[in-house]
């Protein structure tokens, strides 16, 4: 939804909210192995770094290394970056000489 538009990330800091509050709660831990992904999938989406370790974290205890495998590259990209350079479009961000290099060699670019 607003693919390529600022409004695609408007309730980021909602979800990540909510879905703190439910794993405070427990929730996740109450569902399905298959379905918890979706609790951790907000701090996945985060640019923060704390939120990127966070989901690495949560991703290991799920025993799913494709799971696994895209927290890690979510993270690293925010390590190296502090942002997802993908975004910079819609978010009216300049990008980097590094970040174009990025995106012109990166064959999963949303």
């Amino acid at each position: 939804m607003f693919r390529d538009d600022a409004r695609s990330f408007a309730t980021d800091a909602m979800a990540r909210a909510v879905a703190d509050a439910a794993l405070a709660r427990g929730f996740d831990r109450a569902t399905d192995l298959p379905m918890r992904q979706f609790f951790y999938l907000p701090f996945m989406h985060s640019e923060a770094l704390a939120d990127q370790d966070r989901c690495v974290r949560l991703s290991e205890e799920l025993n799913d290394a494709e799971q696994l495998r895209y927290a890690r590259e979510h993270r690293d990209v925010i390590k190296k970056f502090g942002r997802f350079p993908h975004r910079n479009r819609a978010l009216g961000r300049v990008t980097t000489p590094t970040e174009q290099e990025f995106l012109d060699n990166d064959d999963e670019s949303g």
